[in-house]
């Protein structure tokens, strides 16, 4: 099978999710919604979660 371009994009999205909130780890860049301050904590998740989908996402790209 050829390349999918839709996954490759999908995963593209994820790898920039994953960059932003180590972008907000590393400059302890704080989020406020309404009266509620985001815990920085919360980003290690968005770290991980998005990191792994799209290497989840690539390794499907290249599967024949």
């Amino acid at each position: 099978m050829g390349s999918r371009p839709f996954t490759m994009i999908a995963a593209l999205i994820f790898f920039a999710m994953a960059l932003l909130h180590v972008y907000r780890v590393f400059t302890q860049f704080q989020i406020i919604v309404g009266s509620h301050t985001i815990p920085l904590w919360i980003s290690y998740f968005g770290i991980v979660i998005p990191a792994l989908l799209a290497i989840l996402l690539l390794r499907e790209n290249r599967a024949p």
